[in-house]
């Protein structure tokens, strides 16, 4: 088995991961580990464009959510507190330094 198999399979368990953790919000994510389902979609789109493969924003994270984006969002997004937006916004602006 090669690195690269090894890699999409812990890509694809990750994915996996946060499907079944429908409750994690991204912002949670985002405050907890810098990075979010979206990062993941959006990683996923450069990454097909590297090897010559358009794929929208949509469509990638389509592939992470395993839904259309706004169906997620209806289902399971939701408002972020003020404590995780004031946490959000704090790490933008120690981000911003570095």
């Amino acid at each position: 088995m090669s690195q690269e198999s090894i890699e999409a399979a812990v890509f694809r368990r990750l994915v996996s991961h946060l499907d079944g953790r429908k409750d994690v919000q991204n912002i949670d994510l985002m405050n907890l580990a810098g990075f979010c389902r979206n990062c993941l979609s959006k990683w996923y789109a450069e990454a097909a464009a590297e090897h010559g493969i358009t794929l929208d924003k949509e469509a990638a994270r389509e592939i992470v959510y395993g839904m259309p984006y706004e169906e997620w969002k209806a289902q399971y997004q939701t408002e972020a507190t003020p404590e995780q937006a004031a946490q959000f916004a704090a790490k933008q602006v120690d981000s911003a330094g570095q």
